[in-house]
């Protein structure tokens, strides 16, 4: 399809999915930056660090923009756990679900995140990112495949073999289990 079969909606549409490539091309390759350009930037790279900044973003803590001295975790998919607000088809209560996992009950809830160990072990962690969890959902409901930063040690509660779920999956993580949108077993 053509640039010009598309209706000036889809035509923008478009071409902030094409940026965002690019973005996360960048990104990928270690050097897009979101802060001042550094002093070596080539003017390709200043060119699309200024798309970067320019491109709809959902931000939130822990998203990465920012905190550049914390390596991204790949996601499969994350859950949020709060109180009388609990995932489709989980039949248990928060405190129930809480006892299960191992976590003490918070009014603010937990994150639960579905990654893999250094090992490529599937494992859960439970963390206290529940606002940057949203965040990611905010991201990953508009296609964006974001990632969050590994979290601080202080908002790890505790890192279970396997995954819990159900979860929302990650728009990469997807592609990285090869599920094409299967339930996680």
């Amino acid at each position: 399809m053509t640039s010009g079969e598309l209706s000036d909606q889809d035509y923008l549409r478009e071409i902030e999915r094409l940026a965002g490539r690019v973005r996360a091309a960048a990104s990928d390759e270690g050097w897009l930056s979101y802060l001042e350009d550094p002093q070596d930037s080539t003017p390709l790279q200043r060119s699309v660090n200024a798309l970067a900044r320019a491109l709809r973003h959902y931000h939130f803590s822990g998203d990465g923009c920012l905190e550049e001295d914390r390596p991204p975790v790949r996601l499969v998919g994350a859950t949020v756990l709060k109180p009388g607000i609990m995932p489709a088809g989980v039949e248990e209560t928060y405190e129930e679900v809480c006892a299960r996992i191992g976590v003490d009950p918070r009014p603010e809830g937990w994150a639960l995140w579905n990654t893999w160990s250094d090992g490529d072990l599937k494992v859960t962690m439970v963390v206290a990112a529940v606002e940057t969890t949203e965040g990611l959902f905010a991201n990953w409901a508009r296609g964006r495949p974001v990632d969050p930063v590994t979290p601080l040690p202080s908002q790890v509660a505790l890192i279970r073999h396997g995954w819990i779920g159900p979860v929302t999956l990650a728009p990469r993580g997807v592609s990285r289990t090869g599920l094409g949108g299967l339930p996680l077993a």
